[in-house]
């Protein structure tokens, strides 16, 4: 069944943000970015990557972290997107939206540190994508993000 297959997916990807996230530079900003990219969400985007890796024969230990970037970028926008000065939505996936909970300029700056995470994930030397092959994820990615994409 296909919500069996998205809450899999979704814990998986969840698992590796948290892990992540751990990892990282302790901030102010943690906490907002954890909150704005792991609460909830059916993360749709990581189930078709998932599936399309099954195609080309990839594992979901090799796409985990492009799923991981693709969600980041996602909830970047979300927080982005529920700002006062965009749609001024409290509430995002049942709960209060990310400046509600954090404040205004905290959501801003959780965003986009979200979003830049995504390149750091997908540039991390510890997955195994070849030079070439990062390069155009960073680059399709950026587009879609970006002025031409869901920014713009």
């Amino acid at each position: 069944m296909i919500k069996n297959r998205l809450i899999r997916n979704a814990k998986k990807v969840d698992k590796f943000l948290i892990n992540y996230l751990k990892k990282q530079e302790k901030s102010l900003l943690i906490n907002p970015m954890k909150y704005g990219a792991i609460s909830g969400g059916k993360k749709i985007r990581s189930t078709i990557i998932f599936d399309t890796g099954k195609i080309f024969s990839l594992s979901q230990n090799k796409l985990v972290n492009i799923c991981a970037a693709v969600e980041c970028i996602h909830s970047y926008s979300l927080i982005h997107d529920d700002l006062p000065c965009m749609d001024d939505d409290v509430i995002r996936r049942g709960k209060p939206s990310t400046h509600i909970k954090f404040g205004e300029a905290s959501a801003v700056l959780a965003g986009s540190s979200l979003l830049t995470l995504a390149f750091e994930i997908i540039s991390d030397k510890k997955y195994s994508l070849n030079a070439k092959m990062k390069n155009e994820i960073v680059k399709f990615l950026a587009s879609c993000s970006g002025h031409t994409g869901i920014a713009g």
